[in-house]
């Protein structure tokens, strides 16, 4: 099974380059955010007509998250636990069914932060603690789980071009980076690192200042694997070229392959 995960920024936008990509890639299922459109603004029939099912969890303008499966889902749940009042759409995750057995995914698009010290990075950062919790959970079942996306969280200093550029970014904040870690430490795999590890892999590159012209990019997109799922893993990537198509997301996708 071949899953992946591409933050499109915004799908009505991208669906043209999002359809060229799922006839190239020939992703399985497909985890997307920041959808920027309702339920009911999501563009279905060109992924329908893929073979792809579609979950939503849409927002007007901002947020919104998806996931995209050629096998029908099951236990499809929105919103991630323990939320009163939080009413932005970041998190959907379900059940798909594989050849050797089933695996939980979720697609994740968790909070910017910025700026520092102010109540968005207060958000960011109990998000997150939300997201662990949701993690270890999940993990009592003993079953293969992906948790990908979009965390917002540049892991490693070999993640980004220049530490020093983004020293005061909320991405790159000892406590973001150490709330990416706790749920590392509960038992998940960084599925790229589990297969690469040559520096400045990057997954994101700003439209700003020729930041993809200079490769100035950072690796904030990643797919969690817990142990059943990691004791899977074949082979993992990240398809930087997309970065360089016509009208791209600033985002590119990253994928794995599972025996399962």
């Amino acid at each position: 099974m071949k899953i992946a995960t591409w933050n499109v920024n915004s799908i009505r936008i991208r669906v043209d380059e999002a359809v060229a990509w799922l006839k190239e890639a020939l992703p399985d299922v497909v985890a997307l955010q920041e959808l920027k459109c309702t339920n009911d603004q999501f563009p279905r029939e060109p992924f329908e007509s893929l073979g792809y099912n579609c979950a939503v969890h849409g927002q007007k303008t901002y947020n919104g998250v998806a996931l995209l499966s050629k096998r029908p889902m099951e236990d499809v749940t929105p919103k991630l636990p323990r939320g009163d009042g939080d009413d932005h759409a970041r998190y959907i995750e379900a059940i798909v069914p594989g050849e050797t057995g089933a695996i939980r995914i979720a697609s994740i698009y968790a909070p910017n932060g910025n700026p520092v010290g102010t109540e968005k990075f207060t958000y960011k950062l109990g998000w997150l603690e939300r997201l662990r919790r949701r993690a270890s959970e999940l993990l009592r079942d003993e079953e293969p789980l992906a948790l990908m996306g979009d965390y917002n969280v540049i892991p490693m200093p070999d993640d980004v071009y220049n530490p020093k550029a983004w020293e005061k970014d909320a991405l790159y904040q000892p406590e973001s980076r150490a709330a990416l870690r706790r749920i590392e430490n509960i038992g998940y795999t960084d599925a790229v690192r589990a297969c690469h590890h040559e520096p400045h892999l990057y997954t994101f590159w700003d439209y700003q200042a020729g930041a993809w012209q200079k490769d100035h990019g950072i690796r904030i997109d990643h797919i969690m694997l817990s142990p059943k799922a990691a004791d899977r893993l074949k082979a993992s990537g990240i398809d930087k070229y997309m970065r360089g198509r016509e009208k791209p997301s600033d985002h590119v996708p990253v994928w794995c392959e599972l025996a399962i």
